[in-house]
Protein backbone atom coordinates (compact mmCIF):
# COMPACT_ATOMS: atom_id res chain seq x y z
CA UNK A 1 0.00 0.00 0.00
CA UNK A 2 0.90 3.42 -1.05
CA UNK A 3 3.18 4.91 1.72
CA UNK A 4 2.40 8.60 0.62
CA UNK A 5 -1.27 8.00 0.24
CA UNK A 6 -1.68 6.39 3.96
CA UNK A 7 0.22 9.58 5.12
CA UNK A 8 -2.44 11.67 3.76
CA UNK A 9 -5.02 10.03 5.15
CA UNK A 10 -3.43 9.57 8.22
CA UNK A 11 -2.40 13.53 8.46
CA UNK A 12 -5.71 13.95 7.88
CA UNK A 13 -7.37 11.80 10.69
CA UNK A 14 -5.83 11.99 13.70
CA UNK A 15 -8.84 11.87 15.49
CA UNK A 16 -9.83 9.24 14.25
CA UNK A 17 -6.45 7.44 14.52
CA UNK A 18 -6.56 7.82 18.26
CA UNK A 19 -10.14 6.40 18.88
CA UNK A 20 -8.90 3.52 16.74
CA UNK A 21 -5.95 2.96 18.84
CA UNK A 22 -8.21 2.32 21.58
CA UNK A 23 -10.90 0.63 20.30
CA UNK A 24 -8.44 -2.05 19.20
CA UNK A 25 -8.13 -2.42 23.23
CA UNK A 26 -11.72 -3.53 23.51
CA UNK A 27 -12.57 -4.75 19.60
CA UNK A 28 -11.09 -7.23 17.80
CA UNK A 29 -9.42 -4.98 15.00
CA UNK A 30 -11.09 -2.61 16.62
CA UNK A 31 -14.13 -2.32 14.46
CA UNK A 32 -17.83 -4.02 15.44
CA UNK A 33 -18.49 -4.92 11.83
CA UNK A 34 -16.24 -6.61 9.03
CA UNK A 35 -17.20 -3.86 6.47
CA UNK A 36 -15.82 -1.28 8.42
CA UNK A 37 -12.63 -2.13 8.77
CA UNK A 38 -9.92 -0.56 6.96
CA UNK A 39 -6.05 0.06 7.05
CA UNK A 40 -4.46 1.94 8.57
CA UNK A 41 -7.57 2.90 10.64
CA UNK A 42 -11.60 4.05 9.93
CA UNK A 43 -13.01 7.40 10.38
CA UNK A 44 -15.15 7.84 13.22
CA UNK A 45 -18.16 9.86 12.58
CA UNK A 46 -20.21 12.52 14.66
CA UNK A 47 -23.21 12.94 13.12
CA UNK A 48 -24.95 12.90 9.99
CA UNK A 49 -27.54 14.60 7.97
CA UNK A 50 -29.25 13.73 4.16
CA UNK A 51 -26.49 12.25 1.99
CA UNK A 52 -23.82 13.60 4.25
CA UNK A 53 -21.57 12.63 7.26
CA UNK A 54 -19.18 14.17 9.10
CA UNK A 55 -15.94 12.84 11.02
CA UNK A 56 -14.14 13.51 14.71
CA UNK A 57 -11.52 15.30 13.04
CA UNK A 58 -14.56 17.93 11.19
CA UNK A 59 -14.18 16.39 8.07
CA UNK A 60 -17.29 16.17 5.59
CA UNK A 61 -18.48 13.24 3.46
CA UNK A 62 -20.79 12.49 0.51
CA UNK A 63 -21.95 9.69 2.27
CA UNK A 64 -22.02 5.87 -0.25
CA UNK A 65 -22.15 3.91 2.82
CA UNK A 66 -25.68 4.93 3.87
CA UNK A 67 -26.18 3.01 6.85
CA UNK A 68 -25.05 -0.56 4.99
CA UNK A 69 -27.84 0.30 2.71
CA UNK A 70 -30.55 1.29 5.43
CA UNK A 71 -30.80 4.70 4.43
CA UNK A 72 -32.78 5.14 1.30
CA UNK A 73 -34.28 7.96 2.82
CA UNK A 74 -30.78 9.76 3.86
CA UNK A 75 -29.58 10.56 7.23
CA UNK A 76 -32.56 11.84 9.52
CA UNK A 77 -34.91 12.08 7.56
CA UNK A 78 -37.45 14.22 9.37
CA UNK A 79 -40.73 12.44 9.01
CA UNK A 80 -38.95 9.47 10.37
CA UNK A 81 -36.82 11.28 12.96
CA UNK A 82 -40.40 12.84 14.04
CA UNK A 83 -42.01 9.37 14.31
CA UNK A 84 -38.97 8.02 16.54
CA UNK A 85 -38.93 11.02 18.36
CA UNK A 86 -43.06 10.60 19.15
CA UNK A 87 -41.88 6.93 20.07
CA UNK A 88 -39.18 7.34 22.71
CA UNK A 89 -41.53 9.48 25.06
CA UNK A 90 -43.85 6.54 25.17
CA UNK A 91 -40.91 3.80 25.68
CA UNK A 92 -38.85 1.85 23.35
CA UNK A 93 -39.97 -1.93 25.27
CA UNK A 94 -42.69 -2.90 26.04
CA UNK A 95 -42.33 -6.57 25.99
CA UNK A 96 -45.60 -7.23 24.53
CA UNK A 97 -47.87 -6.17 21.91
CA UNK A 98 -48.40 -2.74 20.28
CA UNK A 99 -50.11 -1.33 17.30
CA UNK A 100 -46.92 -0.41 15.67
CA UNK A 101 -46.01 -3.69 14.55
CA UNK A 102 -49.73 -4.06 13.56
CA UNK A 103 -49.47 -1.43 11.22
CA UNK A 104 -45.76 -2.25 10.26
CA UNK A 105 -46.62 -5.46 9.15
CA UNK A 106 -49.90 -4.43 6.98
CA UNK A 107 -47.59 -1.72 5.17
CA UNK A 108 -45.15 -4.80 4.37
CA UNK A 109 -48.62 -6.89 3.47
CA UNK A 110 -49.30 -4.38 0.63
CA UNK A 111 -46.03 -3.69 -0.60
CA UNK A 112 -44.54 -6.88 -0.81
CA UNK A 113 -46.15 -9.13 -3.14
CA UNK A 114 -44.97 -12.26 -1.69
CA UNK A 115 -46.39 -11.33 1.76
CA UNK A 116 -49.19 -12.99 2.72
CA UNK A 117 -47.99 -13.28 6.39
CA UNK A 118 -45.03 -11.60 8.44
CA UNK A 119 -42.67 -12.39 10.90
CA UNK A 120 -40.70 -9.58 12.61
CA UNK A 121 -36.67 -10.31 13.52
CA UNK A 122 -34.00 -8.26 14.82
CA UNK A 123 -32.05 -8.39 11.88
CA UNK A 124 -31.40 -9.83 8.07
CA UNK A 125 -29.36 -12.80 9.83
CA UNK A 126 -31.69 -13.34 11.93
CA UNK A 127 -34.54 -13.50 8.80
CA UNK A 128 -32.37 -15.41 6.22
CA UNK A 129 -31.91 -18.38 9.17
CA UNK A 130 -35.81 -18.24 10.01
CA UNK A 131 -36.52 -18.81 6.48
CA UNK A 132 -34.53 -21.46 5.91
CA UNK A 133 -35.67 -23.22 9.25
CA UNK A 134 -39.26 -22.38 7.81
CA UNK A 135 -38.45 -24.25 4.01
CA UNK A 136 -37.03 -27.15 5.56
CA UNK A 137 -39.71 -27.62 8.39
CA UNK A 138 -42.62 -27.12 5.29
CA UNK A 139 -40.90 -29.13 2.77
CA UNK A 140 -39.71 -31.64 4.51
CA UNK A 141 -36.41 -31.67 3.21
CA UNK A 142 -33.04 -31.38 4.85
CA UNK A 143 -31.03 -29.14 1.99
CA UNK A 144 -30.49 -25.86 1.13
CA UNK A 145 -29.20 -24.73 -1.90
CA UNK A 146 -27.46 -21.40 -2.63
CA UNK A 147 -25.18 -19.62 -5.34
CA UNK A 148 -21.78 -18.82 -5.22
CA UNK A 149 -21.21 -15.04 -3.88
CA UNK A 150 -24.40 -14.43 -2.92
CA UNK A 151 -24.34 -13.26 0.84
CA UNK A 152 -27.47 -13.77 3.08
CA UNK A 153 -25.98 -12.67 6.80
CA UNK A 154 -23.41 -14.57 8.74
CA UNK A 155 -25.05 -17.55 10.45
CA UNK A 156 -23.37 -21.16 9.50
CA UNK A 157 -25.15 -21.95 7.02
CA UNK A 158 -24.61 -18.88 4.92
CA UNK A 159 -20.93 -18.52 6.54
CA UNK A 160 -19.10 -19.74 3.12
CA UNK A 161 -19.12 -19.73 -0.45
CA UNK A 162 -19.02 -15.81 -0.83
CA UNK A 163 -16.08 -14.31 -1.02
CA UNK A 164 -13.71 -17.74 -0.18
CA UNK A 165 -14.41 -21.11 -0.03
CA UNK A 166 -16.31 -21.73 -2.94
CA UNK A 167 -15.45 -25.23 -2.48
CA UNK A 168 -18.01 -25.58 -0.20
CA UNK A 169 -15.75 -26.12 2.87
CA UNK A 170 -16.73 -24.41 6.02
CA UNK A 171 -15.25 -21.59 7.17
CA UNK A 172 -13.75 -21.78 10.93
CA UNK A 173 -16.29 -22.61 13.42
CA UNK A 174 -19.40 -23.98 11.02
CA UNK A 175 -19.73 -27.79 11.57
CA UNK A 176 -18.90 -29.38 8.75
CA UNK A 177 -21.89 -31.65 8.99
CA UNK A 178 -24.16 -27.70 8.83
CA UNK A 179 -22.13 -27.37 5.77
CA UNK A 180 -22.40 -30.69 4.42
CA UNK A 181 -26.07 -29.95 3.93
CA UNK A 182 -26.06 -26.55 2.01
CA UNK A 183 -25.33 -27.09 -1.55
CA UNK A 184 -23.44 -24.37 -3.84
CA UNK A 185 -24.32 -23.77 -7.36
CA UNK A 186 -22.78 -20.85 -10.11
CA UNK A 187 -25.42 -18.35 -10.65
CA UNK A 188 -26.74 -17.73 -13.78
CA UNK A 189 -26.48 -21.29 -14.68
CA UNK A 190 -30.08 -23.46 -14.93
CA UNK A 191 -28.99 -26.13 -16.54
CA UNK A 192 -26.26 -27.38 -13.54
CA UNK A 193 -28.80 -25.79 -11.12
CA UNK A 194 -31.65 -27.82 -12.47
CA UNK A 195 -29.30 -30.64 -12.32
CA UNK A 196 -29.07 -30.11 -8.11
CA UNK A 197 -32.51 -29.92 -7.53
CA UNK A 198 -33.51 -32.73 -9.55
CA UNK A 199 -31.96 -35.08 -6.99
CA UNK A 200 -34.82 -34.23 -4.72
CA UNK A 201 -33.67 -33.53 -1.46
CA UNK A 202 -33.39 -29.52 -1.21
CA UNK A 203 -35.97 -27.94 0.66
CA UNK A 204 -35.03 -24.59 -0.78
CA UNK A 205 -33.22 -22.16 -2.86
CA UNK A 206 -32.66 -18.59 -1.79
CA UNK A 207 -30.93 -15.75 -3.84
CA UNK A 208 -30.64 -12.37 -3.57
CA UNK A 209 -32.66 -11.37 -6.63
CA UNK A 210 -30.27 -8.47 -7.89
CA UNK A 211 -27.35 -10.33 -7.76
CA UNK A 212 -24.51 -11.65 -4.99
CA UNK A 213 -24.49 -8.22 -2.92
CA UNK A 214 -26.43 -5.68 -4.52
CA UNK A 215 -25.13 -7.00 -7.79
CA UNK A 216 -21.56 -6.88 -8.15
CA UNK A 217 -22.06 -10.17 -9.52
CA UNK A 218 -25.85 -9.74 -11.42
CA UNK A 219 -28.01 -11.99 -12.01
CA UNK A 220 -30.38 -11.89 -15.37
CA UNK A 221 -33.62 -11.78 -15.08
CA UNK A 222 -34.04 -14.71 -17.30
CA UNK A 223 -32.09 -17.06 -14.69
CA UNK A 224 -34.93 -15.76 -11.94
CA UNK A 225 -37.42 -16.59 -14.14
CA UNK A 226 -36.21 -20.33 -14.75
CA UNK A 227 -34.93 -20.38 -11.10
CA UNK A 228 -38.98 -20.06 -10.35
CA UNK A 229 -39.88 -22.32 -12.78
CA UNK A 230 -37.41 -25.10 -11.37
CA UNK A 231 -38.16 -24.83 -7.59
CA UNK A 232 -41.69 -25.53 -8.93
CA UNK A 233 -41.16 -28.54 -11.01
CA UNK A 234 -38.98 -29.90 -8.20
CA UNK A 235 -41.01 -29.22 -5.51
CA UNK A 236 -38.18 -26.56 -3.60
CA UNK A 237 -39.06 -23.47 -2.16
CA UNK A 238 -37.76 -20.11 -3.80
CA UNK A 239 -36.67 -17.78 -1.16
CA UNK A 240 -35.80 -14.11 -2.27
CA UNK A 241 -33.09 -12.54 0.27
CA UNK A 242 -34.51 -8.73 -0.63
CA UNK A 243 -32.94 -7.75 2.75
CA UNK A 244 -31.14 -4.79 0.29
CA UNK A 245 -33.34 -5.24 -2.29
CA UNK A 246 -36.40 -4.85 -0.79
CA UNK A 247 -38.25 -1.34 -0.55
CA UNK A 248 -35.26 -0.22 -2.64
CA UNK A 249 -35.81 -1.33 -6.44
CA UNK A 250 -39.28 -0.70 -6.39
CA UNK A 251 -41.41 -0.29 -3.20
CA UNK A 252 -42.10 -3.52 -3.87
CA UNK A 253 -38.52 -5.07 -4.28
CA UNK A 254 -37.10 -6.67 -7.41
CA UNK A 255 -39.81 -9.22 -7.08
CA UNK A 256 -42.31 -6.52 -7.77
CA UNK A 257 -40.60 -5.00 -10.56
CA UNK A 258 -39.86 -8.75 -12.41
CA UNK A 259 -43.11 -9.69 -11.34
CA UNK A 260 -41.40 -13.24 -9.81
CA UNK A 261 -43.07 -14.41 -7.04
CA UNK A 262 -40.93 -16.11 -4.30
CA UNK A 263 -42.85 -18.59 -1.83
CA UNK A 264 -40.71 -16.68 1.14
CA UNK A 265 -38.95 -13.44 1.14
CA UNK A 266 -36.25 -12.15 3.97
CA UNK A 267 -36.33 -8.11 4.45
CA UNK A 268 -34.34 -5.58 6.68
CA UNK A 269 -32.17 -2.44 5.95
CA UNK A 270 -34.56 0.00 4.29
CA UNK A 271 -37.62 -2.03 6.30
CA UNK A 272 -36.76 -0.40 9.43
CA UNK A 273 -35.71 2.82 8.40
CA UNK A 274 -32.49 3.09 9.68
CA UNK A 275 -32.77 0.88 12.89
CA UNK A 276 -32.16 -2.85 13.59
CA UNK A 277 -34.98 -4.77 12.45
CA UNK A 278 -35.47 -7.66 10.05
CA UNK A 279 -38.83 -9.87 8.86
CA UNK A 280 -40.03 -13.12 6.95
CA UNK A 281 -42.68 -12.83 4.51
CA UNK A 282 -44.32 -14.96 2.62
CA UNK A 283 -46.68 -17.65 1.62
CA UNK A 284 -49.23 -18.19 4.36
CA UNK A 285 -49.30 -21.80 4.61
CA UNK A 286 -45.79 -21.89 5.09
CA UNK A 287 -45.86 -19.40 7.95
CA UNK A 288 -48.23 -21.28 9.57
CA UNK A 289 -45.32 -23.42 10.97
CA UNK A 290 -45.27 -20.56 13.36
CA UNK A 291 -48.98 -20.43 14.09
CA UNK A 292 -49.85 -22.09 17.58
CA UNK A 293 -53.25 -22.87 16.56
CA UNK A 294 -52.71 -23.80 13.03
CA UNK A 295 -50.11 -26.35 13.75
CA UNK A 296 -52.16 -27.89 16.54
CA UNK A 297 -55.17 -28.52 14.34
CA UNK A 298 -52.76 -30.32 11.43
CA UNK A 299 -51.26 -32.32 13.97
CA UNK A 300 -47.24 -30.22 13.26
CA UNK A 301 -45.31 -29.11 15.90
CA UNK A 302 -44.74 -25.76 15.20
CA UNK A 303 -41.54 -24.17 14.93
CA UNK A 304 -40.77 -22.13 18.08
CA UNK A 305 -39.28 -18.53 17.20
CA UNK A 306 -38.18 -15.71 20.10
CA UNK A 307 -36.22 -12.65 19.91
CA UNK A 308 -35.83 -10.19 22.33
CA UNK A 309 -36.35 -7.29 19.54
CA UNK A 310 -38.74 -8.64 17.39
CA UNK A 311 -40.53 -5.58 16.12
CA UNK A 312 -39.46 -3.24 18.49
CA UNK A 313 -41.90 -0.31 19.08
CA UNK A 314 -38.83 2.31 17.96
CA UNK A 315 -37.91 0.32 15.08
CA UNK A 316 -41.32 -0.02 14.30
CA UNK A 317 -42.17 3.45 14.60
CA UNK A 318 -39.09 4.33 12.06
CA UNK A 319 -40.27 1.33 9.53
CA UNK A 320 -43.71 2.36 9.41
CA UNK A 321 -42.33 6.09 8.43
CA UNK A 322 -39.95 4.93 6.15
CA UNK A 323 -42.57 2.86 4.16
CA UNK A 324 -45.58 5.25 4.46
CA UNK A 325 -42.75 7.70 2.36
CA UNK A 326 -41.94 4.50 -0.29
CA UNK A 327 -45.86 3.93 -0.44
CA UNK A 328 -46.61 7.79 -1.10
CA UNK A 329 -43.63 9.27 -3.28
CA UNK A 330 -41.21 8.22 -5.80
CA UNK A 331 -37.78 7.57 -3.34
CA UNK A 332 -37.21 4.73 -5.08
CA UNK A 333 -37.04 6.08 -8.39
CA UNK A 334 -35.56 9.49 -7.00
CA UNK A 335 -32.16 6.82 -6.01
CA UNK A 336 -32.31 4.68 -8.86
CA UNK A 337 -32.36 7.86 -11.22
CA UNK A 338 -29.28 9.15 -9.19
CA UNK A 339 -27.33 6.04 -9.53
CA UNK A 340 -27.78 5.76 -13.07
CA UNK A 341 -26.52 9.67 -13.36
CA UNK A 342 -23.83 8.49 -10.98
CA UNK A 343 -22.58 5.55 -12.87
CA UNK A 344 -22.36 7.21 -16.47
CA UNK A 345 -20.32 9.94 -14.50
CA UNK A 346 -17.53 7.65 -12.58
CA UNK A 347 -17.31 5.67 -16.32
CA UNK A 348 -16.65 8.84 -18.39
CA UNK A 349 -13.81 9.87 -15.50
CA UNK A 350 -12.78 6.24 -16.46
CA UNK A 351 -12.44 6.93 -19.94
CA UNK A 352 -11.17 10.18 -19.82
CA UNK A 353 -8.28 8.49 -17.64
CA UNK A 354 -8.10 5.46 -19.46
CA UNK A 355 -8.17 3.23 -16.96
CA UNK A 356 -9.78 0.02 -17.86
CA UNK A 357 -12.00 -0.41 -15.08
CA UNK A 358 -15.98 -0.80 -15.10
CA UNK A 359 -18.49 0.75 -13.31
CA UNK A 360 -21.84 -0.95 -13.55
CA UNK A 361 -24.56 -1.81 -11.15
CA UNK A 362 -28.61 -1.38 -11.26
CA UNK A 363 -31.48 0.21 -9.31
CA UNK A 364 -30.01 2.51 -6.64
CA UNK A 365 -26.37 1.37 -6.63
CA UNK A 366 -23.00 1.51 -7.81
CA UNK A 367 -19.98 -1.18 -8.09
CA UNK A 368 -16.28 -0.58 -9.07
CA UNK A 369 -14.64 -3.39 -10.85
CA UNK A 370 -11.01 -2.72 -11.38
CA UNK A 371 -10.29 -5.49 -13.55
CA UNK A 372 -6.92 -6.71 -12.32
CA UNK A 373 -6.36 -9.05 -15.81
CA UNK A 374 -7.34 -6.09 -18.13
CA UNK A 375 -10.10 -7.87 -19.95
CA UNK A 376 -12.33 -6.78 -22.50
CA UNK A 377 -15.77 -6.55 -20.42
CA UNK A 378 -18.54 -3.51 -20.62
CA UNK A 379 -21.05 -2.49 -17.80
CA UNK A 380 -23.78 -4.29 -20.39
CA UNK A 381 -21.18 -7.13 -19.78
CA UNK A 382 -21.85 -7.75 -16.14
CA UNK A 383 -25.22 -7.19 -15.97
CA UNK A 384 -25.88 -10.02 -18.41
CA UNK A 385 -23.85 -12.29 -16.17
CA UNK A 386 -20.83 -12.88 -18.52
CA UNK A 387 -18.51 -12.10 -15.78
CA UNK A 388 -16.82 -15.13 -13.85
CA UNK A 389 -18.62 -15.03 -10.10
CA UNK A 390 -15.25 -15.15 -8.57
CA UNK A 391 -13.71 -12.01 -10.70
CA UNK A 392 -15.50 -9.30 -8.41
CA UNK A 393 -15.51 -11.24 -5.41
CA UNK A 394 -11.98 -11.70 -5.33
CA UNK A 395 -10.13 -8.66 -6.81
CA UNK A 396 -6.96 -7.33 -5.30
CA UNK A 397 -7.79 -6.36 -1.94
CA UNK A 398 -5.44 -4.28 -1.47
CA UNK A 399 -6.02 -1.91 -4.60
CA UNK A 400 -9.91 -1.05 -3.63
CA UNK A 401 -8.46 -0.43 0.08
CA UNK A 402 -6.44 2.44 -1.64
CA UNK A 403 -9.22 3.70 -3.56
CA UNK A 404 -11.71 3.57 -0.49
CA UNK A 405 -8.95 5.56 1.29
CA UNK A 406 -8.12 8.17 -1.53
CA UNK A 407 -12.00 8.89 -1.70
CA UNK A 408 -11.96 9.56 1.55
CA UNK A 409 -9.27 12.20 1.42
CA UNK A 410 -11.08 13.81 -1.26
CA UNK A 411 -14.51 13.82 0.69
CA UNK A 412 -16.21 11.02 -0.38
CA UNK A 413 -16.65 7.43 1.20
CA UNK A 414 -17.80 5.00 -0.33
CA UNK A 415 -17.73 0.76 0.39
CA UNK A 416 -14.61 -1.40 -0.11
CA UNK A 417 -16.22 -3.35 -2.22
CA UNK A 418 -16.30 -0.59 -3.81
CA UNK A 419 -19.27 0.69 -4.74
CA UNK A 420 -22.27 1.69 -2.64
CA UNK A 421 -25.55 2.39 -2.58
CA UNK A 422 -27.05 5.69 -2.95
CA UNK A 423 -30.01 7.39 -1.38
CA UNK A 424 -33.03 9.54 -2.69
CA UNK A 425 -31.16 12.95 -1.20
CA UNK A 426 -28.63 12.64 -3.07
CA UNK A 427 -27.82 16.02 -5.59
CA UNK A 428 -26.51 17.13 -8.14
CA UNK A 429 -23.39 18.59 -6.00
CA UNK A 430 -23.26 15.18 -4.37
CA UNK A 431 -22.78 13.66 -7.90
CA UNK A 432 -20.40 16.40 -9.26
CA UNK A 433 -18.22 16.57 -6.18
CA UNK A 434 -18.12 12.28 -6.37
CA UNK A 435 -16.89 12.23 -10.08
CA UNK A 436 -14.52 14.82 -9.24
CA UNK A 437 -13.21 12.85 -5.98
CA UNK A 438 -12.75 9.61 -8.03
CA UNK A 439 -10.84 11.41 -11.02
CA UNK A 440 -8.10 12.63 -8.07
CA UNK A 441 -8.27 9.00 -6.69
CA UNK A 442 -7.25 7.69 -10.23
CA UNK A 443 -4.43 10.30 -10.33
CA UNK A 444 -3.50 9.61 -6.57
CA UNK A 445 -3.28 5.93 -7.21
CA UNK A 446 -1.60 6.27 -10.54
CA UNK A 447 1.21 8.78 -8.83
CA UNK A 448 1.50 5.68 -6.21
CA UNK A 449 2.22 3.35 -8.94
CA UNK A 450 -1.02 1.63 -8.28
CA UNK A 451 -2.64 1.54 -11.64
CA UNK A 452 1.31 1.32 -13.82
CA UNK A 453 0.76 -2.28 -14.10
CA UNK A 454 -1.65 -5.07 -14.53
CA UNK A 455 -1.99 -8.49 -13.49
CA UNK A 456 0.84 -9.67 -15.44
CA UNK A 457 3.29 -6.93 -15.30
CA UNK A 458 2.48 -5.39 -18.75
CA UNK A 459 1.90 -1.44 -18.66
CA UNK A 460 -1.27 -0.23 -18.12
CA UNK A 461 -2.76 2.44 -20.25
CA UNK A 462 -1.93 5.85 -19.26
CA UNK A 463 -3.72 9.33 -19.06
CA UNK A 464 -2.95 10.97 -22.14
Amino acid sequence: MSSNLIEAYRARTPSSRELHERAKQVLPSGVTHDSRYMEPHPIYVTHASGSHKWDVDGHEYVDYSGGHGALLLGHNHPHVMQAVSEQLSRGTHYGACHELELRWAELVKKLVPSAEMVRFTASGTEATLLAVRLARAYIERPKILRFFGHFHGWHDHMAFGVSSHFDGTPTPGVLPGVASQVVLAPPNDLEKTGALLAKGDIAAVIIEPTGASWGQVPVTREFLAGLRELCSKHGALLIFDEVISGFRCAPGGAQALYGIMPDLTTLAKVLAGGLPGGAVAGRRSIMAELDFGLSRIQGREKIPHQGTFNANPLSAAAGVATLELIANSDVCQRANDYADRLRQALTAVLEEEKVPWVVYGSFSGFHIYTNPDRLPITAADMAAGKCDYKAPKTAPRELSMCLRLSMLVHGVDIFGWPGGPTSAVHTDDDLHQTAKAFRGSLRMLRDAGLLDHDATGAPAPTAG
